[in-house]
C-alpha cells in the first residue's frame, strides 16, 4: 500500500511511518518541519528505499497537489495538526491555520486526486483524519466518550481539532470522499517533543529541578502508548467502514499527580545513584491551566469488536519504557534544547506568555 503521511516527522507521525515501514508499505511523509517536528524521529528509516519525504504545509494547496499526484497513494493519513493545548491558549492564530485551514485545504487537494482515480482505485483510497478526545470536552468522574458523544471542546486547541472533525464528516457527506475519523486519548512514549507532560516531569526529575504539576494533580487522563496507536491507526486504515469515527485509547486512566508518582518511581529504579532521589521530593504544585478539563476517558470498544484492536501496553510498562528511552537518548532530547527549546511554561492569560 501507498500511504501519504502528514505530520510523519512527529510525534504519532514518525511511529506512524515507522510502523508503516516495518509493515511492507511505501511511505511519503510530508511535513512542515515547525518547532515540533523533527527528523531526527526518522533516523532509522532513512536507508529505506520505500520511505520519501517532501517538506511542504498542509495548507499549501499547490505543494499537497504535487506530492499526491507524484505519490499517486492509496491512502492519507493526516496527523499535520498544532497540538499544544497551552500553546493555543497564547497563539491560537496557528491552531486556526494549521488545524482548520490546513485540513481544508488538503481534504480539497484529496478529493480533487480521488476524483481523478480509475474505479478500482477510487473505491479503495481512504483518508484518515487523527483527532482527539478533547472535542468532547470535559467528563465528571464516570462515564466514558463513545464516538457518538456530543461535540464540547473547551480550549482553542480542541475547537479547531472539532473544526477540522466537521470539515472531514462533510467532505464525506457532500462529495463521497470515502474519509475515517480518529479520536484518540494522550498519547506517550519515545520522541515525544518535551513541552508534553510527560517529558517535562521526566527532564525535570533528571536535572533536579521542581517538577511542574497543574492545581493539585486531580485531572485524569486515559494515556495510550503511541506504539499501539499506530497499530490502531494502520489498522482502521485498512479495515474500517467509510464515514466512521473510531475511538482509540488505552484503557488506562490516571491522575496526574499519580502517573507523575509513577515516573518518578521509574526514576528511582533506574537512576539508583541518582543526588535526587527519592524524585516525588521535587513535585511542585502550580497554577492551574485555564478552563482545565477534569477528566477525559475513552470507550474504544467499536473498534476492538469490529477490528480486532486493543491496546498492548499497560501504563506501568509503558512509563517505564518511555523513561528509559529517554534515559538512553540524551542526544535526542539535548539537540532540541541546543536549537532553543527552553520549556518555559505556556498558556498563562495576562502571564509572561500573552501575545
Amino acid at each position: 500500500m501507498r500511504i501519504l503521511v502528514t505530520g510523519g516527522a512527529g510525534f504519532i507521525g514518525s511511529a506512524v511511518v515507522r510502523l508503516c515501514l516495518r509493515s511492507g508499505h511505501r511511505v511519503l511523509n510530508v511535513d512542515k518541519l515547525t518547532y515540533a517536528s523533527n527528523l531526527d524521529n526518522l533516523k532509522e528509516v532513512l536507508p529505506n528505499p520505500h520511505y520519501e519525504f517532501a517538506r511542504a504545509d498542509v495548507a499549501d494547496r499547490t505543494a499537497i497537489d504535487e506530492a499526491l499526484g507524484a505519490f499517486r497513494p492509496d491512502g492519507v493519513i493526516h496527523l499535520a495538526a498544532e497540538s499544544h493545548v497551552d500553546r493555543s491558549i497564547d497563539g491560537p492564530d496557528a491552531f486556526v491555520e494549521s488545524n482548520i485551514v490546513g485540513t481544508y485545504r488538503l481534504l480539497q487537494a484529496a478529493r480533487t486526486y480521488w476524483t481523478g482515480l480509475d474505479a478500482s482505485a477510487k473505491a479503495s483510497f481512504r483518508f484518515l483524519h487523527i483527532s482527539t478526545d478533547e472535542v468532547f470536552g470535559s467528563l465528571g468522574h464516570d462515564g466514558f466518550f463513545v464516538e457518538t458523544t456530543p461535540y464540547a471542546p473547551n480550549s482553542p486547541y480542541s475547537a479547531t481539532k472539532a473544526s477540522s472533525d466537521f470539515l472531514v464528516r462533510a467532505w464525506h457527506h457532500t462529495y463521497g470522499l470515502p474519509t475515517l475519523t480518529n479520536n484518540c486519548s494522550n498519547n506517550y512514549g519515545p520522541y515525544q517533543f518535551p513541552e508534553k507532560l510527560i517529558p517535562v516531569v521526566i527532564l525535570a526529575a533528571l536535572e533536579g529541578r521542581p517538577i511542574p504539576v497543574y492545581g493539585k494533580g486531580e485531572n485524569v487522563r486515559d494515556w495510550l502508548f503511541v506504539e499501539d496507536h499506530a497499530s490502531a491507526l494502520l489498522r482502521i486504515l485498512q479495515g474500517g467502514r467509510v464515514g466512521e469515527a473510531y475511538n482509540v485509547g488505552g484503557r488506562s486512566e490516571a491522575r496526574n499527580i499519580d502517573l507523575v508518582k509513577l515516573i518518578c518511581r521509574a526514576l528511582d529504579e533506574l537512576l539508583p545513584t541518582s543526588l535526587h532521589r527519592p524524585h516525588e521530593k521535587l513535585i511542585t504544585f502550580v497554577s492551574d491551566r485555564p478552563g482545565h478539563d477534569l477528566r477525559y476517558a475513552i470507550n474504544a470498544s467499536k473498534i476492538e469488536r469490529e477490528l480486532g484492536w486493543r491496546p498492548a501496553t499497560e501504563l506501568a510498562t509503558g512509563l517505564r519504557k518511555t523513561v528509559a528511552w529517554y534515559l538512553e537518548n540524551r542526544w535526542w532530547w539535548e539537540e532540541i534544547r541546543r536549537r532553543g527549546f527552553e520549556g518555559a511554561r505556556l498558556g498563562l492569560i495576562g502571564g509572561a506568555g500573552r501575545p
